[in-house]
């Protein structure tokens, strides 16, 4: 039970798809799958959960419960990436994916990402070289933006221009459950 507007109601799960989500406005609608009126996902929801973005079409379990203005997530328990997408980054495409998913997740932090121009850098911790982050990498991994000083987790590779982000995972969603992250 949680206490809205001095009314106690019983949250609900409910599995559904993000309709769209803008973390400039703050906000975003999930269509659940069992029908009814859009849900509304605020950005706060969103970072409790560990990320201040979701990709559109990603999949989402919420709890939810009614508030005078319709039906609202509380809190985020999973989120899963759109299905379908396809890297199309050449340095991605060519490399063998499961190649990539021996790379170790580093926890990194973002130093500027710009969605209008779909990409931005990140820094690994306790390395001082950037790390190019593209925007469909994003969308692969369920994000659609990050904010600098952002924490997340990120499989590196050595791309034709650099250094560059093969996966993206929200810092919280990985910490208590990939012992990857204590590779280095």
């Amino acid at each position: 039970m949680t206490e809205s507007d001095g009314q106690n109601t019983a949250l609900i799960k409910v599995t559904g798809e993000v309709k769209w989500f803008d973390p400039v406005k703050g906000f975003g609608f999930v269509v659940s799958d069992s029908g009814g009126a859009d849900i509304l996902l605020h950005v706060n929801v969103l970072r409790n959960f560990g990320q201040s973005s979701v990709a559109d079409g990603a999949r989402i379990e919420l709890l939810t419960h009614q508030t005078e203005r319709g039906v609202q997530a509380a809190s985020v328990v999973s989120i899963t990436p759109p299905e379908g997408m396809m890297p199309t980054l050449p340095d991605i495409v060519e490399m063998d994916r499961a190649e990539i998913e021996r790379s170790p997740l580093l926890p990194a932090r973002i130093k500027w990402f710009d969605k209008g121009k779909g990409f931005g850098f990140a820094n690994a911790f306790g390395r001082s070289d950037d790390v190019f982050v593209h925007v469909d990498v994003l969308r692969q991994s369920g994000l659609s933006d990050l904010a600098p000083g952002e924490a997340i987790a990120m499989r590196i590779i050595d791309g034709k221009r650099g250094r560059m982000a093969a996966e993206v995972r929200a810092w919280e969603t990985v910490i208590s459950t990939d012992e990857e992250l204590l590779q280095d």
